[in-house]
């Protein structure tokens, strides 16, 4: 198997220092106000995102210790399998969080409803475009009936 290497483009950050007690989704961070950090190397990338108001974070789960195939998530008491969740104990840490672009200065990204540790390494942003990024789901599976307690739920130390 080919070894897959990313680099690190900035760093987020944002008031949650640790991950216990903080979002589990952007869903439960509104009005949670962040930054983003570019390398001076990929500033460059940031000309026209000015014209977005959403912006697709992808980041390393960096405190993610280990992974599981199967997980207890924040909104059950029963496991899945992990690619039914979004936990962060993952093959591939790998997270997304869609969070609101108020405005760049420089090579900072300010951010709103971010759900994302301090310090987390970022590795790429996509602009979010409804028209590509909004579905009519029809089944989401185990969260049904569960999902709407996402704004209330909060991060403890499983993961």
């Amino acid at each position: 198997m080919n070894k897959i290497t990313y680099k690190p483009i900035g760093i987020i950050h944002s008031p949650f220092k640790e991950v216990a007690g903080m979002p589990i989704q952007p869903a439960g961070a509104k009005g949670v106000k962040g930054f983003v950090e570019i390398k001076p190397a990929y500033a460059g990338g940031l000309k026209d995102l000015t014209g977005f108001s959403h912006i697709i974070l992808l980041y390393h789960f960096h405190l993610s210790k280990d992974h599981s195939l199967e997980v207890k998530p924040f909104l059950d008491d029963h496991t899945h399998g992990v690619f039914a969740t979004r936990s962060p104990a993952r093959p591939n840490p790998i997270g997304i969080s869609v969070v609101r672009l108020l405005k760049i200065e420089g090579r900072k990204l300010r951010i709103q409803n971010v759900d994302v540790v301090d310090g987390t390494p970022l590795l790429d942003i996509k602009p979010y475009v409804p028209e590509f990024d909004a579905h009519k789901a029809r089944r989401i599976g185990w969260l049904t009936g569960k999902a709407k307690h996402v704004s209330k739920a909060r991060s403890d130390r499983r993961f």
